[in-house]
């Protein structure tokens, strides 16, 4: 069973573009023929299928009631991606028997040879949900954008993850920038408080530029993938898939999506 790249998209704050870089990588990666299954894990504002204009039947809480395999939840959007539409899962999830934790287990195991990589879109925020994805996934992207509070915000969940459960490399994508050197400028400041005060590596994985036409596809619910194909900023997102898709994937048993979940349902337990 080959390992699966599992890769939660956080911010620290709302507002700061992270559903729409979620959702529009996972199109740029199975652009290049990759496997991708998108998690919508905001679990109190479900907003994936909105940006999609998709309409989800069933939810991972019906998986979880043992009504309907992951299969079945399953919605499949612009190319090809498919979608595990949100539920209020995850505190549930602190109280589930061993029968139901072993279900969602072989539930995540059903997808395991059809998947390359799992996006997780994590809700804004540190919340104990957003903390408990973010523990179980391989690798963790932060998202800012040029605002104060989006450094300060990314700096305290980085912080938290830090200091109380170890976690110590982080990729970092500027979105919404107004030029080139606005990206690197906010890697620097978020980078610079980091090093001084925590034990923690952040890697700059690029910017996406401030583009209207991100606006235009949300109100139409589509993709901006879709929508405007040659817009500045999905060349750039495109971009940014072509340098995830060179993360290195996990070693070992670690790599399988099984151990993503007993990650999450161990971390889930530590927090309720």
């Amino acid at each position: 069973m080959r390992p699966v790249q599992v890769i939660a998209v956080s911010g620290g704050k709302g507002g700061v573009g992270k559903s729409n870089i979620s959702v529009n990588l996972s199109i740029a990666l199975a652009e290049m023929r990759r496997r991708v299954v998108l998690f919508d894990a905001d679990l109190g504002l479900a907003n994936v299928d909105v940006l999609l204009g998709l309409k989800a039947t069933h939810t991972l809480a019906d998986v979880l009631a043992g009504t309907h395999s992951l299969m079945d939840v399953l919605v499949t959007g612009p190319a090809g991606i498919k979608i595990v539409p949100a539920s209020s899962g995850v505190q549930r999830m602190a109280e589930l028997s061993a029968a139901e934790h072993a279900g969602l287990i072989n539930a995540f195991n059903e997808l395991s040879d059809q998947v390359d990589v799992l996006i997780i879109d994590t809700a804004a925020g540190i919340s104990d949900t957003v903390v408990s994805f973010v523990r179980a996934a391989n690798e963790v992207v932060v998202v800012v954008c040029d605002e104060p509070s989006s450094i300060t915000d990314a700096y305290a969940l980085i912080k938290l993850l830090n200091k109380e459960y170890d976690m110590q490399r982080f990729r970092v994508i500027a979105n919404m920038t107004r030029n080139p050197q606005e990206g690197t400028s906010m890697f620097n400041k978020l980078n610079t408080v980091c090093e001084r005060f925590l034990d923690v590596t952040l890697q700059f994985v690029g910017q996406v530029p401030f583009d209207e036409e991100v606006r235009n596809a949300v109100r139409k619910q589509k993709a901006l993938l879709e929508f405007a194909p040659n817009s500045k900023a999905a060349i750039a997102i495109r971009g940014l898939a072509q340098t995830v898709d060179k993360w290195p994937l996990p070693s070992g048993p670690s790599g399988r999506l099984e151990f993503f979940v007993e990650r999450l349902l161990r971390a889930a337990n530590d927090r309720y």
